[in-house]
């Protein structure tokens, strides 16, 4: 079923939250058609939103787009339709659709701390192309905008350290609560996982000895634990103030994900060449 969510809506949220979709467009209309040249309509696994005339030729094109998504294939693709009684349709004309596919985001971070830095940090992060679970034990310190971004949800948890169990396989997680305690089981109960991706611990020399310390005594394999960045953040990016912090963490999120992005193909897309032999391809079936 088609949601009624226009598809510029449906793309800002499903990149805000990650998610895998699919871009189909209306790239050309011989005759006549149930819509016109660049109607677009968004396709994600297990919904659309908008629409691109209805009927057989969309049912074709979602089934399509779930093809694309199921396969993981990031290139761009043109098909061509003549809209006769093959997709019982009785227009007479032929359409060409286009399909651009949009990875999904497996960026999950896990934010504990609502304080100065926090408020600071999460805005940031919540442009990123990620999921932000933001934790805090106290209400109050969240500000009334805290889940305006949609790839944001606010946890207040009397047990913040249990919050992490909730979190899939290879996570971020940036700890900064008010309690070194706090700080500490919440380290801990990471390590315990041992599939972060991240793990960013704020804090001095001296608070991160002592955790190191604490971990040894506990058992801890020190490769583990030396794992952890503390101080959090970048140390070119230097300053104390909550947004110098804020950014210097950011900074060291946004390398760690860009690194661990695969490279890129060096022809993203149809080549100009191609494009110009499928639209005179179209042509001709439709003459």
């Amino acid at each position: 079923m088609t949601a009624n969510t226009r598809w510029v809506d449906a793309v800002n949220d499903l990149t805000a939250q990650g998610e895998a979709y699919v871009l189909v467009t209306i790239l050309g209309v011989r005759g006549s058609a149930p819509r016109d040249s660049g109607t677009k309509m968004v396709v994600t696994a297990d919904r659309s939103y908008d629409t691109i005339g209805g009927g057989h030729l969309e049912y074709k094109a979602v089934e399509i787009a779930h093809r694309i998504l199921a396969g993981g294939d990031t290139q761009q693709h043109i098909e061509h339709f003549p809209l006769g009684p093959s997709l019982g349709q009785c227009c007479g004309g032929s359409t060409s659709l286009l399909f651009e596919p949009f990875a999904a985001s497996r960026i999950n971070i896990m934010l504990f701390g609502a304080g100065h830095v926090g408020q600071a940090l999460a805005p940031i992060l919540s442009g990123l192309p990620c999921r932000l679970s933001w934790v805090d034990t106290r209400e109050e310190l969240f500000p009334a905008n805290a889940t305006n971004s949609s790839n944001v949800v606010k946890v207040v948890s009397d047990t913040p350290a249990d919050e992490v169990d909730t979190m899939p396989a290879n996570s971020y997680y940036i700890v900064m609560t008010h309690n070194h305690q706090l700080d500490y089981e919440i380290c801990r109960r990471v390590l315990k996982r041992e599939d972060f991706g991240y793990l960013g611990l704020i804090g001095s020399d001296t608070k991160w000895k002592r955790f190191q310390q604490r971990f040894d005594h506990r058992g801890i394999a020190p490769e583990l634990v030396q794992r952890i960045n503390c101080p959090v953040g970048l140390s070119a990016v230097p300053g104390k103030r909550p947004m110098e912090v804020a950014v210097s963490i950011a900074g060291e999120i946004i390398g760690l994900y860009q690194r661990d992005e695969p490279a890129k193909p060096t022809q993203q897309g149809l080549h100009w060449k191609e494009l110009k032999t499928m639209l005179s391809e179209d042509t001709v079936a439709s003459a």
